[in-house]
């Protein structure tokens, strides 16, 4: 972690380490992930939700919601790395939320807040969408388009940064924005990253 942001301070370093420890113990509990993979926690989770950053570098108060957050994944890397952006985690399963307020909690985290709830009843907007592969892309933009705001003062326009792999053509020909794949194996130079994206999509709002 040190070699990709070698920035942190000693307490983010602490944190994330302690995330992947709050994780490993919830897992015995609840399914967050397969457990075959949890030795590849660090790397295939951690450090993969990490990649929005290399892509997006956010700037201080920048508002973000994570979306099918699962255990935490990527909104909880991404809000220890960025102490100076507010996060909104959401997922519509509660237990899943009942992890990631654990984890807020035991972090000591106060720019995350979470909500059991589905991403298209939520009533505020956000700079950014971030989720990890939750469905199709287009179902994914027609749950979203709606709560990205207007204006925008990052250097990349608001939108949506997702987290997928593998052949992403036919799902870019169905929605109508023009995405642009980061391939994470740019930022982290580990196979498992081969051929797998941070995707941007520049919201166009009607």
């Amino acid at each position: 972690m040190e070699r990709h942001f070698p920035d942190l301070t000693s307490l983010q370093y602490e944190r994330l380490a302690q995330f992947a420890d709050l994780i490993g113990e919830w897992n015995q509990k609840i399914n967050l992930i397969s457990r075959s993979d949890i030795g590849n926690l660090p790397k295939r989770h951690i450090l993969h939700s990490l990649a929005i950053a290399k892509a997006m570098p956010f700037q201080p108060g920048t508002r973000i919601m994570d979306v099918g957050t699962g255990g935490g994944f990527p909104g909880l890397p991404l809000a220890i790395l960025l102490p100076e952006c507010g996060f909104h985690l959401v997922d519509s399963i509660g237990k899943k939320i009942k992890v990631v307020v654990d984890c807020v909690h035991r972090l000591g985290l106060d720019n995350v807040s979470a909500e059991q709830v589905r991403a298209d009843k939520v009533p505020k907007q956000f700079d950014f969408v971030v989720a990890r592969a939750v469905t199709q892309l287009p179902d994914f933009m027609n749950w979203v388009r709606r709560k990205i705001k207007k204006t925008a003062f990052n250097d990349l326009p608001n939108g949506v940064l997702y987290l997928k792999g593998g052949d992403l053509k036919e799902e870019f020909e169905k929605i109508r924005e023009t995405p642009v794949a980061f391939p994470i194996r740019e930022f982290f130079d580990y196979e498992e990253f081969d051929q797998k994206y941070v995707i941007h999509v520049p919201v166009k709002r009607d």
